[in-house]
């Protein structure tokens, strides 16, 4: 009874994470589950999936209900994702993929980094429409590589998806983290179906580890989209990037095999820097919002929009 209490509360607390940053329900409730229930890799994916199929759903309608979702493109990541799920979850249920795990960590550690750089310049310009087709093609990509890591690893859809479309600017942050949470669903009843394939009776003999982490996240869902909907893009893509350097640039140094002191001096640097910047860029986004105010509340003066164009070309 004490483990599944555990478990409840490890499903509620990853679901305020993923719900108001787009990742770490996996990567926590599958780290509990093997820590605490003692499961395996494989198994411990397979509960965490299973259970998510309410916690997306409920996180799904929360972000819908804050207008946070961008349908067209959660289709369009959903879609590609599920099909990588499923066959992340086969290869998962039949090989290991503890080799796969540093690199993949090194990439998302890069990728963080970018975040937080970004975001500590302030509000990010948003990317002019290129072509329809081109753009089908790299979410689709995202998609179903977000999928396979996802399913293969216990977790990872909300880290490569959002952390990649925030670093292409594709849209603002708390639009892509509900977007991402939303097409999630597909992604994890394509995963479900396929270690329920592979790996059946396991699945069945920790329902009651389903069930706890189906509760806690559910309960935390709403309270995770009303946080999103209410923090300013720059915190919040300054937590994201400074999560995921936290989260995946330990697992990098503990693979290069390196002395004692580097993984703690590692770990003592991350956090500070991440808030650091974070900090500078909230001030300087606060900074650009008041700016624009004022000048949106000053007078226009007739051919200023023009001479400002020109100039702006000539110093380019």
């Amino acid at each position: 009874m004490r483990t599944l209490i555990l478990i409840a509360l490890a499903g509620a607390i990853a679901q305020l994470v993923d719900g108001a940053l787009g990742m770490g329900f996996g990567a926590t409730s599958t780290t509990m589950l093997i820590l605490a229930a003692g499961l395996g890799p494989a198994q411990a994916s397979a509960v965490v999936h299973t259970a998510e199929l309410g916690t997306t759903l409920a996180s799904g309608i929360s972000h819908w209900r804050f207008g946070n979702v961008d349908w067209r493109l959660a289709l369009r990541l959903g879609v590609p994702g599920a099909v990588g799920a499923f066959l992340g979850a086969y290869v998962l249920s039949n090989l290991s993929t503890a080799a796969a795990a540093p690199v993949t960590a090194g990439i998302l550690t890069a990728i963080g980094l970018h975040l937080l750089l970004r975001f500590s310049r302030g509000a990010p310009h948003h990317a002019v429409a290129t072509d329809t087709r081109r753009r089908g093609r790299v979410l689709g990509l995202l998609g179903l590589t977000g999928g396979f890591i996802d399913a293969s690893g216990g977790g990872g859809w909300g880290p490569v998806t959002a952390s990649t479309l925030m670093s292409l600017r594709h849209a603002e942050p708390r639009r892509v983290v509900g977007t991402v949470n939303t097409s999630e669903f597909l992604v994890t009843a394509a995963a479900t179906t396929g270690f329920a394939i592979g790996m059946r009776e396991e699945l069945l003999a920790h329902l009651p580890a389903v069930a706890a982490l189906l509760v806690g996240g559910v309960i935390a869902a709403p309270f995770a989209a009303w946080l999103v909907s209410r923090m300013q893009p720059g915190l919040l893509g300054g937590a994201v990037g400074t999560a995921l350097m936290l989260v995946n640039a330990p697992r990098v140094v503990g693979a290069l095999d390196t002395a004692t002191w580097v993984l703690p001096t590692v770990e003592g640097v991350l956090l500070p820097l991440g808030v650091g910047l974070t900090c500078c860029g909230v001030r300087r986004m606060r900074k650009q919002t008041r700016v624009r105010v004022m000048d949106e509340a000053a007078p226009e003066v007739p051919g200023s929009v023009e001479r400002g164009c020109v100039g702006a070309g000539t110093a380019s």
